[in-house]
């Protein structure tokens, strides 16, 4: 679980840069990688970039509250 973490605050992260870099520069950095918006590449990076945030919305309500990113210590 805590891998999925990282992984979806990576591309969520990645995400919100590219829509910072449309924003700011009208520049589509996912876009300008995979030769187009509607590549396969692209599709598939905006897809998992979608899911990554619907788990960072959900995960919280599955683990009551807790979304964890480093290990658990026995206790």
């Amino acid at each position: 679980m805590r891998i999925v973490n990282i992984i979806t605050y990576i591309l969520v992260i990645v995400g919100a840069l590219n829509w910072g870099l449309f924003g700011f520069f009208n520049f589509n950095l996912v876009s300008s990688i995979f030769s187009g918006a509607r590549t396969v590449g692209s599709v598939i990076v905006y897809t998992l970039i979608a899911l990554s945030a619907l788990w960072l919305i959900l995960s919280p309500f599955i683990t009551n509250g807790v979304l964890w990113l480093k290990n658990r210590r026995a206790e």
